[in-house]
């Protein structure tokens, strides 16, 4: 910067060799309060200005394209990160301004003012327009004005020659020492026509005057870019909207987990496509309400005073322009509402769902307690009868030894024992059967079951 000052760029110096370090963001901080400063302008001078829309792209190429007529020219080229060019050329001058969104060109250009009885605005802007040649032209047009500034005439008597009558705002401005009109309609070369009457500001007045003029006439425009996202997104929300009332009539008379689930699915599906919808549509509506603010700083910085028998700026604005940001903002609100109610709604069938799904899982975990015990039950039928088989077995073993025994012809008189087969296979089944069944109860123990 000039005089030796850093813009902020370096730790601050609080001698004895000691510095404050800065913090990283400070130049940038400090450089945006004077990164776009008012231009001195003289009566009178013709602004011929326009705005085109831009993304990360074609930004770049843009910058480069600015860079690249500068250096032809053997001028200054902006900073890689500068927001803002002036440069002149001979007797006109290029002011170069990039946006989030859109970039300007403003071409100042020398006027010999309103000729004895002749028009202003003459020649006409497409005459005057080849510098925007200069350069590829970067994204769609959106704004052109051709702004005329000219010291005060008394005469009024051109304005319904160059303005439409009825679409005539005027008004008196920077407590009169300045008066503005404009129609707010393309003139035949595509030129939103502003006339400016300088009746004592200074240069460096007029300067600002001019740019704020020019910015209300940029952002009021890209203000209005969210009314055609309103009225494309407006019949898909209206039929959202229808979608939801059915639904939630319907969940009235739903019953049963797959009528919920079927419902659940439907709500889910109408919230996807209402938030992909939002989602396309909040950087347009955020945009609106921003460069709608900006539009009403700007009227209230420049202190307008009516001109009888016409609106000011601030009066034709309100009522032609609050109409279509109000249906923005409506239909953002209805999808702010709709999303809430989807999301109730969702919520509510949720909560149907788990509930029925609970009650499930208590009948299923019912039968399944129910089932347990029959098996338990049946276990245990069988298990008597598996004593009952075993027993017989161990019986069997026992009445075939004694019969060997007998039949084998060994006498055990001689141990003072008589053997009668019946009698001891008699004998064996009752032990049998209490020895199995007290093996039997000692394996349930020890697998933790119980009688």
């Amino acid at each position: 910067m000039a005089n030796g000052r850093s813009g902020g760029e370096a730790d601050l110096v609080i001698g004895e060799g000691r510095a404050l370090h800065a913090h990283p963001l400070r130049a940038q901080v400090l450089r945006e309060l004077h990164a776009r400063p008012f231009a001195p302008v003289q009566a009178p001078r013709r602004m011929l200005h326009a705005a085109f829309l831009l993304d990360a792209a074609t930004a770049q190429a843009d910058r480069a394209a600015v860079a690249a007529l500068c250096h032809a020219r053997g001028l200054p080229t902006p900073a890689s990160s500068a927001k803002y060019h002036h440069v002149s050329f001979g007797g006109a001058e290029l002011r170069w301004e990039s946006h989030a969104e859109f970039c300007t060109y403003t071409w100042d250009l020398p006027s010999s003012g309103i000729q004895p009885g002749g028009l202003p605005f003459q020649p006409p802007a497409a005459t005057l327009a080849s510098p925007f040649g200069e350069v590829p032209q970067p994204g769609p047009l959106l704004v052109a004005v051709d702004l005329h500034l000219v010291p005060d005439t008394a005469e009024d008597f051109f304005l319904d020659q160059v303005f439409d009558r009825s679409s005539l705002a005027r008004s008196d401005v920077n407590d009169g020492l300045a008066e503005i009109a404009t129609d707010f309609m393309p003139d035949p070369s595509g030129f939103v026509r502003i006339l400016v009457r300088n009746r004592g500001l200074g240069a460096e007045s007029a300067g600002a005057l001019v740019q704020r003029l020019l910015e209300i006439e940029t952002y009021r425009t890209l203000a209005l870019l969210g009314l055609p996202e309103a009225q494309r997104l407006s019949p898909e929300v209206a039929r959202i909207e229808a979608r939801l009332a059915t639904a939630a009539t319907a969940m009235t008379s739903a019953k049963g987990l797959v009528d919920n689930n079927n419902l659940l699915n439907q709500l889910v599906g109408l919230a996807a496509e209402l938030e992909a919808g939002a989602a396309g549509a909040l950087f347009r509506f955020g945009a609106s309400r921003a460069y709608m603010e900006i539009v009403r700083l700007r009227l209230a910085t420049i202190r307008e005073v009516p001109v009888t028998g016409f609106p000011t700026w601030q009066q034709f604005l309100d009522r032609r322009m609050q109409p279509a940001m109000r249906t923005c903002f409506a239909v953002e609100e209805r999808q702010e509402k709709i999303a809430r109610k989807l999301s109730n709604a969702a919520d509510l069938l949720r909560t149907r769902v788990d509930v029925e799904l609970e009650q499930q899982n208590r009948d299923l975990l019912t039968s399944m307690n129910e089932r347990t015990r029959l098996q338990l039950r049946l276990q245990r039928t069988v298990e008597g009868l598996s004593v009952a088989a075993i027993s017989y077995y161990v019986v069997s073993l026992f009445h075939h030894l004694a019969e060997g025994i007998h039949e084998s012809g060994i006498d055990v008189r001689t141990l003072g024992i008589h053997l009668d087969v019946g009698l001891a296979t008699a004998i064996a089944v009752p032990l049998a059967v209490l020895g199995v069944w007290s093996v039997v109860r000692r394996i349930r123990r020890s697998h933790g079951d119980s009688d």
